[in-house]
């Protein structure tokens, strides 16, 4: 497979250095919120010529690797006591 973290770039100066699919201001918020919102893949092809299936893919991929390194740290506030 290829390495998916090739399609993603993170520029202080495009979007406030939010990570970006490279060569365009899309970032991989964008789609992320474009899936939960129902949109298909073809959908968001046919919205957006510049990007293909792969920058998707990458996004996705992107998303889930940063969920790998979030890490929950429970407070007493999270708990009920009776």
């Amino acid at each position: 497979m290829e390495n998916l973290a090739s399609y993603i770039s993170i520029n202080s100066e495009v979007r406030f250095g939010k990570p970006c699919i490279k060569g365009t201001r899309i970032a991989v918020a964008d789609i992320l919120q474009w899936l939960a919102s129902g949109m298909s893949r073809e959908e968001i092809l046919n919205d957006y010529p510049m990007l293909q299936d792969i920058h998707i893919l990458a996004a996705l991929s992107f998303a889930a690797n940063r969920e790998s390194f979030i890490k929950i740290v429970p407070t007493y506030a999270n708990y009920s006591f009776a």
